[in-house]
């Protein structure tokens, strides 16, 4: 049964789980998280009745849980995730679609990558910021696309933490792919990157042919969970400026040194870009001091915040709508915990959207899109 306060669902679409929705015009975009689903395109015109027009698949072995829809574009990411299942020669990467006509999307072009593809992405309609795996390097870095011509992509920029060229001689301080580019977000001439376990990374792209390093902060450890996003927030607060980190619920460091917590959400001070200083968190009551399976706490904000009221994808708790307006005292305004499509598993909230309309979108990554407002 669902439990909500604050706000109130409009309509469902049932549909395989998604990794991401974004809203262009008056088509919802779905990036599906099972492998060989692809992406769906749903008709949002009339928000009480959304309908798919069209489904893009993507090979076998190979999931499409992230897309973004802009100046008459479609991208989706390609990331192997079974290479048993993968066709031989198929390469992860980009896939870039003209959406002249949104419900019959039309490939223009792959863009394909080393490792496992791209795995998280954004795009201004112009040029798109990626985290690609590339051979010679470990885990994924940052790269800038510049898509003036959809057909031919050029790669216009990369940035990468000292340690990660293995094949410029590098050597990590890190275990493993435990530092890589997660999720880049582009605020003006800044890009506002998530390195997973290697923290929060700012970046100069006045130049984006030679991004430069503002400052990186990292708390993992001590707390132990991945940097999953970064958004800045567009207004200030008190004159100053602010930035919304999300902890993902995912990946602890072991050995575990926080067993009865689970992932949050911390409200950062980046006035001086140099320093960002940590100065509140929220967490959904009832989460600390037990120990809870993963999944349970912190996924994904919205990434374009206009306001104080913050819509944050809290994986089993839901929708969370946090009012940030005290920087020192973030409390919660609403919630919505859909029914699980499966009796079985728990609901498992992974990404939200708000359109022009002010309507709120929630992609579970089981199942389901719901489609909110505020009361």
């Amino acid at each position: 049964m669902e439990h909500s306060a604050g706000l109130r669902r409009i309509a469902r679409q049932n549909c395989a789980g998604g990794g991401q929705v974004v809203v262009d015009r008056e088509f919802a975009y779905i990036g599906h998280m099972a492998p060989g689903m692809g992406t769906s395109i749903v008709d949002v015109s009339d928000p009480l009745n959304p309908r798919i027009v069209a489904q893009v698949p993507v090979a076998p072995g190979f999931h499409s849980h992230k897309v973004r829809a802009s100046n008459g574009l479609m991208l989706v990411n390609r990331e192997l995730v079974n290479k048993a299942a993968a066709p031989a020669g198929v390469r992860g990467g980009l896939g870039i679609y003209d959406l002249s006509k949104p419900a019959q999307p039309r490939e223009i072009t792959h863009w394909g990558c080393g490792g496992t593809g791209v795995h998280r992405f954004t795009f201004d309609g112009r040029y798109a910021y990626l985290s690609p795996e590339l051979d010679g390097y470990l885990g994924n870095i940052v790269m800038i696309l510049d898509l003036i011509d959809p057909a031919h992509p050029r790669e216009i920029g990369r940035w990468w933490l000292p340690g990660q060229w293995i094949a410029g001689g590098e050597t990590p301080t890190w275990s493993g792919r435990a530092h890589r580019c997660h999720h880049p977000i582009r605020f003006g001439d800044r890009l506002f990157v998530s390195y997973w376990h290697g923290g929060i990374v700012i970046l100069d792209i006045s130049d984006m042919s030679r991004p430069v390093m503002v400052s990186r902060t990292n708390w993992s450890p001590p707390f132990p969970w991945p940097s999953h996003s970064a958004v800045p927030l567009t207004q200030p607060i008190y004159g100053r400026r602010w930035m919304i980190v999300a902890d993902e619920d995912v990946d602890r460091l072991q050995p575990d040194p926080a067993p009865e917590m689970s992932a949050f959400i911390w409200f950062v001070d980046i006035t001086d870009e140099s320093r960002p200083v940590p100065v509140s968190s929220f967490q959904v009551d009832g989460l600390h001091g037990t120990r809870n399976p993963d999944m349970t706490g912190c996924h994904q904000p919205v990434e374009t915040i206009t306001g104080s009221d913050v819509p944050v994808a809290w994986f089993s708790q839901g929708l969370r709508i946090i009012d940030f307006s005290n920087p020192m005292r973030p409390h919660q305004t609403a919630y919505y915990i859909p029914e699980a499509a499966d009796p079985k598993k728990r609901v498992s909230s992974n990404d939200v959207f708000v359109d022009s309309r002010g309507l709120i979108y929630l992609i579970d990554r089981i199942s389901g899109l719901t489609i909110l407002e505020r009361t």
